[in-house]
């Protein structure tokens, strides 16, 4: 930790105190260059975290994303008990190329990754919005809503939460949230999303407060956590006042395959330093 983060940690420490329940750190399985791969998850057991996020895979077989497939869910449950790590999540990332906000083919997409979240027994489906399927006016969002609004019931059936991961503001998510109308559609925060985009993301957690976050992603690309610009000692406080104790997932980059495992290590060990654990 360098000197600002101890300074800050020092502030905050009367907050963290006060409300210390453990955040378990998970890791996504394309920042371990493993996307839609099962090998991810004992890969990200060995590193040392607590959970992987999943993929269901951009390039379709047989015209099927590659998580759907009995064999590949079979394989990635017993691998997760295996190695005693949690799926923690998964992510529609097939929404990279037909994006919900107005391809007819991603309510498709959306719906079979429902499916597939509950076949590996977890609960939380991110839902990607970025590039050119990135939401940027009004009717676009009224539309994402109306979407979300029609699958919420699958997603209520399963005890699937869908998770908003954007460019906007929090206030424009739970303008969504509102119109979709259902318990089950959530935001997926992400620091390093917001903070690029010019909003404060201590304010925007805390204007949040726990139930409207289903999930959080920690990164400061290209650099380390603790290296760049994003303070994480005041996010984690910020967590711990709302009473956040689900996953923080990093989504942090390797510089390359040859340093992934060391990347990955010392991303977490800081981030575990910052949380005292």
């Amino acid at each position: 930790m360098t000197r600002r983060d101890l300074l800050a940690a020092a502030l905050a420490a009367p907050l963290v105190r006060a409300a210390s329940a453990k955040i378990p750190i998970g890791i996504t399985d394309w920042n371990l260059r493993l996307s839609a791969n099962p090998e991810a998850i004992p890969l990200a057991a060995r590193l040392g975290f607590d959970g992987i996020q999943i993929s269901c895979g951009r390039r379709l077989v047989d015209d099927k994303m590659p998580l759907d497939n009995p064999e590949v869910i079979a394989r990635c449950l017993a691998l997760s008990r295996q190695h005693k790590i949690p799926l923690i999540g998964t992510c529609a990332d097939r929404l990279h190329d037909n994006g919900l906000k107005s391809d007819p083919l991603a309510v498709r997409w959306v719906r079979d990754s429902i499916r597939l979240t509950h076949s590996v027994g977890t609960h939380v489906l991110l839902l990607p919005f970025f590039g050119k399927w990135a939401l940027e006016t009004r009717q676009e969002m009224e539309y994402v809503g109306d979407a979300l609004r029609d699958l919420a019931p699958e997603a209520e059936k399963a005890d699937v939460m869908l998770g908003l991961e954007n460019t906007i503001s929090a206030e424009d998510n739970v303008r969504i949230m509102d119109r979709a109308r259902s318990k089950n559609v959530l935001v997926y925060y992400d620091v390093g999303n917001s903070t690029n985009n010019g909003f404060d993301v201590v304010k925007e957690i805390r204007w949040l407060g726990k139930q409207r976050i289903c999930q959080i992603h920690l990164k400061d690309n290209p650099n380390y956590l603790g290296q760049g610009k994003i303070q994480f000692v005041p996010i984690i406080a910020a967590l711990r006042e709302i009473g956040y104790n689900g996953y923080a997932v990093l989504e942090t980059d390797s510089k390359s395959p040859a340093t992934l495992e060391g990347d990955m290590k010392r991303n977490l060990s800081y981030i575990r330093g910052v949380l005292g654990d």
